[in-house]
């Protein structure tokens, strides 16, 4: 069982835009003063340059473009709708978001498999959304495959009852806890766990002053040492540049490398630099359309493929 994947599913945008139904609990979404049609062409030669910048370092990033018979602006973050796992299951996940259940699209499991990919069966969490419950995918869970450990910060866009059906069904242990950010001075739950942190095969990238109750983190902690996770901690200015929103992958021979925007890896201090460098690659990508408008940033834009091929 590996914790990284060499193959990504990244969908173009051809509509994205800040999506009006996702910036009521998504509070890193940001107005730009720009025409939509610009601002998604903008978005288009961000998602370009980061696909470029992806295979220029040896991942296999399977590209497939969103489709005009919706209107699904927030396409672009594939990663919350569906996860692939090694034994051939694939995850459907219930979304917030009406317009961004149209993102569910059946051509893009048999695109995967005319690629050789196995699916084998699919766990369809879906109708979780008629009871107004959702779970996001690997945005709301963060998942360590080695030790079997899934870590859940809780939200409304994450379901407690529903991410332990998900443990049980795919035998992990679960790490719940709630992670806040500061709005209008207010404390409110972050919308998904991928963007206060980051677990990877031998550190975790995480925003510990999210975590309020002292108890929660250090259950957190506990896990993520226990495992062996040399813990890189980031403040919440960091967070709200994106640098908790990484993904650790693997490129030409097996190499590791944590992918993240230019504006995660230009937040960092030379000592957090040192330490992920110590572990593996930094590859960044500008995205600063995408992040302002769409709030999600590198991590959110990759579905990691575990299946297994033909």
């Amino acid at each position: 069982m590996q914790q990284t994947t060499n193959t990504i599913l990244m969908i173009r945008p051809i509509n994205f835009r800040m999506n009006e139904q996702t910036a009521v609990n998504n509070y890193f979404q940001e107005e730009i003063d720009l025409k939509n049609a610009e601002i998604n062409k903008k978005a288009q030669e961000e998602f370009d340059a980061y696909v470029f910048k992806l295979k220029s370092f040896g991942v296999n990033v399977v590209v497939i473009s969103d489709t005009d018979k919706f209107d699904s602006p927030d396409s672009i973050f594939p990663n919350n709708w569906v996860s692939f796992h090694a034994d051939g299951t694939v995850a459907l996940y219930p979304m917030f978001a009406e317009n961004r259940r149209l993102e569910r699209r059946e051509d893009i499991l048999e695109e995967l498999e005319k690629q050789n990919f196995v699916i084998e069966n699919v766990v369809d969490y879906t109708s979780a959304e008629d009871e107004g419950v959702y779970l996001e995918g690997t945005g709301s869970i963060l998942l360590d495959r080695v030790n079997r450990k899934a870590y859940c910060a809780l939200s409304a866009r994450a379901d407690e009852e529903l991410f332990i059906e998900f443990c049980e069904d795919f035998e992990y242990t679960p790490v719940v806890f709630i992670a806040n950010q500061t709005v209008n001075e207010k404390r409110v739950a972050i919308y998904h766990t991928n963007v206060m942190m980051c677990v990877a095969e031998t550190f975790a990238v995480i925003c510990l002053e999210t975590i309020d109750d002292k108890s929660e983190r250090k259950n957190v902690l506990k896990h993520l040492k226990e495992d062996g996770k040399q813990i890189i901690d980031i403040t919440e200015k960091q967070m709200h540049s994106f640098a908790g929103n990484m993904l650790q992958v693997r490129g030409e021979n097996d190499e590791l490398l944590l992918i993240m925007s230019k504006a995660a890896h230009d937040s960092l201090t030379q000592s957090q630099v040192s330490k992920i460098s110590n572990h593996c690659k930094i590859v960044s990508s500008s995205l600063e359309t995408i992040e302002t408008c769409g709030g999600g940033s590198a991590r959110c834009m990759m579905a990691e493929v575990f299946l297994p091929k033909s």
